[in-house]
C-alpha cells in the first residue's frame, strides 16, 4: 500500500489533470463560440454586401437602372438635368436637334402630325416635354423612308414628323433627353424608339396635351 505521501501526491496529480482537462473543455468552448461568431459575422457580411450590391445595381446612374429597366435604345445620345424654362426668344441648344431645354410657352402640335415645313425648335421642344418623339429628317433621307415615318407618325398620338437641315443623320428620332440616329426606316431601333418614348418615363409632363397649340 502506498503512503499517505503517496496518495496525497496522487491525489494532487489528478486535481491538476482535470483541471487542465477543465481549462482545455474551456478553451475548446471559447474557441467553438469566437469560431461561431466569426463565420457568422462573416456570413452577414456577405449578405448585406450582396444587398448592398444589388440595391446599388438598382440605384445607380438613375438614370442607367431606370434607362434599362425602361428598354433604352442601342446607339442613342442621353442628356440630363435639362432645363424647363419658357422662354419668349430664341434658344442656343447644345444639340441638334434639340432633345430639351428652355423652350417656348406654345408646344408644337404632335399628335401624329405630319410637317412638311421645318418647325421653331423652340415649340417643337415643348412638345417632346409633353412626352412625345420628333421625327426629323434631311434631304439626304429617302423618298420611301419619309412616307413610311410620315405613316407612323400619323397613327402614334404623342409624335411628329418635319425636315430638319442641320443634323448629322439622314433621319433623326428625338424625345425629351434622347436622341437617336438612323440610315432607314426599317431600323429595328425606330419602333424601339417609339415603344420606349412616346410618353415614355423621361416625359416631364406626362399627359399634358399635344393638341391646341402651335398647328403649323
Amino acid at each position: 500500500m502506498g503512503s499517505p505521501h503517496s496518495k496525497a501526491r496522487a491525489a494532487d496529480r489528478r486535481a491538476r489533470v482535470e483541471e487542465i482537462r477543465r481549462q482545455e473543455q474551456a478553451r475548446e468552448r471559447r474557441n467553438r463560440v469566437i469560431t461561431i461568431t466569426a463565420c457568422t459575422a462573416i456570413l452577414v457580411g456577405l449578405v448585406g454586401g450582396g444587398v448592398y450590391l444589388v440595391n446599388a445595381a438598382n440605384d445607380s446612374g438613375g438614370g442607367d437602372a431606370k434607362s434599362a429597366a425602361a428598354g433604352s435604345v442601342s446607339g442613342e445620345k442621353t442628356w440630363s438635368g435639362l432645363t424647363q424654362n419658357h422662354v419668349d426668344k430664341t434658344v442656343d441648344y447644345p444639340m441638334s436637334p434639340p432633345a430639351g431645354g428652355d423652350h417656348s410657352p406654345v408646344w408644337q402640335n404632335c399628335n401624329g402630325d405630319v410637317y412638311d415645313k421645318p418647325l421653331a425648335n423652340e415649340n417643337a421642344v415643348h412638345a417632346l416635354e409633353h412626352g412625345a418623339v420628333w421625327v426629323t429628317y434631311t434631304d439626304k433621307a429617302a423618298d420611301a423612308d419619309v412616307k413610311t415615318l410620315s405613316a407612323r407618325v400619323s397613327k402614334t398620338p404623342y409624335s411628329l414628323i418635319s425636315p430638319y437641315a442641320d443634323q448629322a443623320s439622314p433621319i433623326t428620332l428625338t424625345a425629351w433627353g434622347h436622341q437617336l440616329g438612323v440610315t432607314k426606316a426599317d431600323d429595328p431601333r425606330v419602333a424601339k424608339f417609339f415603344d420606349t418614348y412616346v410618353q415614355g418615363d423621361q416625359t416631364p409632363e406626362p399627359g399634358a396635351p399635344c393638341t391646341g397649340g402651335k398647328a403649323s
